[in-house]
């Protein structure tokens, strides 16, 4: 017995040293690393982070974090820490020959800091909602994926595609195809949608505690929309239509969108402010796209045959580009002002959006058809833009960091660096806080708690440019033979 004691004693401690290494050993464990809260706009120095699968667990100032041990561990050397970025509205599209093409452009969107994008629909959903499970199981890489499906549309889509619905049985089927589906969200577009299915789609959509957003016919109203239960508005000219005194008498014209520059010409301001008011009371989120207005309105006059991304980009997707290039040859010689009249008209309703607590989301609308505005370069030049715009730089991180994961109800899981949240990351090398071009100096991106260095980023966007390459070599090579 007295033999046994000590051998009994051993045992008990190398039971509770072997339990407090498991307990202070972790997936990945970044150290020296200073944390960005976009919330506060505070910076909290000297942390270590730990993370254990794909949340954060633990974090502690640095030299109190004891004996932690990372299977992978990431020396941040003073560097600065924040969550990932969101898009909230990107497109996947162009039918299945572009499949590829689309794909490939999930590691830009990683390659400048976008862990999350909301794809705003499109004509390959089986394929999108593939790579939703293949990236959210860890067999592809790429950002998490939001996806409302097939947009819901009239009897003539705008869009290939889209599901049309024209009543209430079409769109109680619709609704049911789309949650059998697992889409996250309903998005609707104004090819030729009756106001009476929007509204109908709305308040269907309500009852089944599904989110909507999207284009509104203008031949609808924006306030009645909201008191159906709207949740969102892609682009600002359902807003914008709402507070112009004109915008009744325009309706009964049917002019679609060619109202749209009387409407500008009489925005009232006092009236807008009620308008804002209202969306900020029922929380309908705006999604404002301002760096696409921009680049659209100026397509004719930037050369944009040089653009760095552009060879990241399938030939197939920079064919879909000329559509957008046409379309403003024939604005110009018909001598509408419309894109650059919407452009000035949008950045002047950003600040008193934002003053009336309406809620606003940072969204590129990058993607095939939508010319030279390429996938995670696009998302920076909208922040650049809402800070244009008279947002602060906190301000503007805030509608990308804070407003995307809270328009799905997930500030829970994200939006912080915190223990308990979601661990997409961005490590930077400057603070974002004082200039949004430092969103520009990533060193590793940090998705579902795997680290994407700054090299493995780069390699993965030389092999899309490489293999783009190699096809359009092929293609010369077929024309001369």
């Amino acid at each position: 017995m007295i033999k046994f004691f000590p051998l009994c004693l051993l045992t008990i401690l190398l039971f509770l040293s072997c339990d407090k290494a498991e307990k202070n050993s972790y997936d990945l464990v970044i150290s020296n690393v200073n944390i960005v809260d976009i919330r506060a706009g505070d910076i909290l120095p000297n942390r270590v982070v730990a993370i254990q699968g794909d949340s954060i667990v633990r974090i502690m100032k640095t030299g109190e974090e004891n004996d932690f041990v990372g299977r992978e561990n990431l020396d941040a050397g003073n560097a600065y820490l924040m969550p990932g970025l969101w898009d909230m509205h990107v497109h996947f599209r162009g039918g299945d020959t572009l499949i590829e093409e689309n794909k490939d452009m999930l590691p830009l969107f990683l390659a400048y800091g976008i862990t999350t994008v909301r794809d705003a629909g499109g004509d390959i959903t089986p394929a999108v909602l593939e790579w939703r499970e293949k990236i959210k199981n860890g067999e592809l890489v790429g950002p998490r994926i939001f996806t409302p499906g097939p947009k819901l549309d009239g009897t003539n889509p705008a869009w290939p595609g889209s599901i049309r619905v024209d009543n209430e049985a079409e769109i109680e089927a619709a609704l049911d195809s789309l949650q059998a589906m697992g889409a996250d969200y309903v998005k609707m577009y104004d090819g030729n949608l009756s106001r009476e299915a929007f509204y109908q789609i709305i308040a269907a959509a309500e009852r089944r505690g599904l989110k909507t957003t999207g284009h509104m016919p203008l031949s609808a109203n924006f306030m009645e929309a909201i008191d159906h239960g709207l949740d969102g508005s892609e682009h600002m000219y359902y807003p914008l239509k709402a507070a112009s005194p004109k915008a009744d008498s325009l309706t009964q014209l049917n002019l679609g969108y060619a109202m749209i520059e009387e409407i500008i010409d009489t925005y009232d301001p006092a009236l807008a402010n009620k308008v804002f008011e209202k969306m900020s009371k029922n929380e309908v989120y705006v999604t404002p796209t301002l760096y696409i207005g921009k680049t659209l309105a100026d397509i004719l006059d930037v050369d944009h045959t040089k653009d760095t991304l552009l060879p990241y980009m399938g030939k197939g997707i920079q064919e879909t580009y000329r559509g957008r290039v046409e379309g403003a040859k024939r604005a110009r010689n018909s001598g509408s002002q419309m894109r650059q009249k919407m452009e000035e008209i949008s950045e002047e309703m950003i600040v008193p959006m934002y003053k009336n607590g309406v809620r606003i989301l940072a969204g590129s609308d990058c993607g095939p058809f939508n010319s030279y505005v390429y996938p995670g370069e696009s998302l920076h030049g909208e922040l650049r833009a809402l800070s244009r715009a008279g947002l602060t730089t906190l301000q503007s991180l805030q509608t990308s960091v804070i407003n995307g994961p809270e328009f799905f109800g997930l500030g829970e899981k994200y939006g912080s660096v915190e223990e308990g949240k979601v661990a997409d990351l961005l490590l930077l090398e400057k603070n974002p806080l004082e200039n949004l071009q430092n969103l520009q100096t990533i060193r590793a991106v940090v998705k579902a708690g795997r680290v994407h260095s700054r090299e493995d980023l780069q390699e993965m966007l030389e092999d899309v440019k490489g293999k783009n390459q190699e096809i359009r070599d092929k293609k010369k090579s077929e024309s001369r033979d």
